[in-house]
This record gives C-alpha cells, structure tokens and sequence, in this order.
C-alpha cells in the first residue's frame, strides 16, 4: 500500500520549469532515498508533498489524501525535519520541542522525549539562541521523532550532526521501520542512503531519472576488482573493463555488472593467484549521471 504518491508534478516558477514530472512512491513500512545534487528539484519536491507550494501540473496523494487540499489534516499524522533549522532565539530547546508536538494536535509523550534528549545529548534547558547548527538539528529531530507519526519526510535531517549523532539518527530510523512507519528520506550522504533505504530515487533537472531498490539497480553500476595472476595480463581493451591499471603486484579495474561472467572467463587465462571484489555502491551510480566536480550535494 502506497502511503505517498507523486504523481507526474511539474512546477513552474515563471517561463523556468523546476521540474519536469516527478513520479514516485513511498509504501507503509519503507525508507525512500531521495537523492540528487542542489537544484535538482529534492526541496520543491518536498515543499510540495507538504502543501507549502502548488504543483502546476500532476498532484501528490499522502494516506489517500491530496497533499494541496487537505493538507491540515495530512499534517496530524507526519513530521517534518528540513536541513536548515530555525528556532525562537529566546525559547529554550525543551520549549520548542513541546510547542511543535502541540502544533500536531498532539499530547507531549515526556517519557518519550526524555529518552530522546537523552539518546541525542541534548541540554533543553539551553535557549536556542546559543545552539549550535547541530543542536538546532537535534531540536527538530527530537520534536519529529517524540511525536506519533505515520510518514516522516526528511530533507537533510543529519546536516551538523557529528558521526556518534547520525548513527543514533540511523538507529531511530530503522526502528520507525520495524513499527511499520514509511521514511521519505532526502540526503546527500549517500552512505546514509545506501545503508537505511529500500528504494531510491535520483532526480536531475526535475525529472527522475532512476528508481528502485538498490538490488534492481546494481546492474547500473560497475564492480571492482584486484587481481594478481601468474601471467602478465592486459584487459583495458576488454569490453565492459574500465579504468585497467597495474597496482601493485596484480591489477586494479572496474567491470559492468553485466559483463562480468565474461571478464572472469578472461582472468582464468592468465593464472589467477589473488582476486579481491568489491561490490557496486549507490555513488557510483550516482556519479554516472553527475559530474559535480567536488563534493557530492
């Protein structure tokens, strides 16, 4: 059952498409990776699964419900965590949490947002005029968290956290899972992705351009591979080998998924003694269809 549904959104700002017919879904019970580079379309996506702006075209669809129309009631049962929070300066951390459970129509779980402050180090008691950015973060993620919700949508949720923090984040997340809560997740840390989602989807340019679980798309991506042989061997002319390089004693060199069963009938002929495999990632599927020049957003 699809808990979220976006169906073919397009949003124009002006004679500028920002995208271009966004498709997905979420299903109850699974994580959704939402990747892609700034200005891809992630957060106009998002703020229109939220009913902040109005698709031009296509609609989206959240517990069977239309996101724009009956967006009050949608809102009782999700919770939203942006990258970039921004809390009442003069309000302390304890305060705001309570405030945003409230704004849901919610009673404040204190036995729940106590082992919350608690899992993520935070001091309520602090006005957030003295937080840092990645205790801001920790203010959203708790109120999120504390409260009863069906669906969570999270637009870079970890940024400022520290390593320690983001596996508490990751922990929280899998046991939403287990109690059959559905994650739209959108980062750019695509370790996170890869290790929390079931499904993933990449935009570019507004339009999404691969979806699916990330067993579906390993053929997408290229395996790695370390090989030492008896023989001198050379297979940088070999269809499907990219990257050939002596290393070492043996050879480093990336094979498509594909072409694999081919490649390894090639290695037999030259004496394999060593072969070392590393299995396709999310980000070399991603860095096929984006060349960032630099850090990956």
């Amino acid at each position: 059952m699809a808990v979220l549904k976006v169906n073919k959104v397009e949003k124009n700002f002006g004679d500028f498409q920002a995208l271009g017919g966004v498709d997905f879904e979420v299903k109850e019970g699974e994580i959704f990776g939402f990747i892609g580079p700034n200005g891809a379309g992630k957060s106009t996506t998002i703020r229109i699964i939220l009913g902040i702006l109005k698709a031009s075209s296509g609609n989206v669809e959240i517990f069977g419900e239309d996101a724009w129309t009956d967006a009050v009631s949608i809102h009782k049962r999700i919770a939203y965590v942006p990258g970039d929070v921004n809390l009442w300066p003069n309000l302390t951390g304890g305060e705001v949490i309570d405030y945003f459970i409230r704004l849901r129509g919610d009673q404040v779980d204190q036995d729940r947002k106590q082992e919350l402050i608690k899992r993520f180090q935070l001091d309520p008691t602090k006005k957030c005029g003295t937080y840092s950015k990645g205790n801001r973060q920790k203010v959203a993620l708790v109120a999120a968290f504390a409260a009863d919700a069906d669906l969570y949508i999270l637009d870079e949720p970890t940024s400022g956290l520290d390593p320690l923090m983001e596996r508490t984040f990751q922990n929280l997340i899998m046991e939403a899972k287990k109690e059959g809560k559905s994650v739209l997740l959108s980062s750019h840390i695509l370790s996170e992705v890869e290790r929390l989602c079931d499904t993933i989807g990449i935009i570019r340019n507004g339009t999404i351009i691969e979806s699916g679980s990330l067993s579906e798309l390993r053929h997408l991506t290229r395996t790695h591979l370390y090989v030492e042989t008896s023989k001198e061997m050379d297979l940088s002319d070999q269809d499907g080998v990219h990257e050939f390089e002596q290393e070492g004693d043996g050879y480093a060199f990336q094979v498509d998924t594909e072409k694999l069963d081919d490649v390894m009938r090639s290695l037999s002929t030259f004496g394999v003694l060593k072969i070392e495999s590393a299995p396709p990632k999310l980000e070399d599927l991603f860095m096929r269809h984006y060349d960032t020049g630099g850090e990956v957003r």
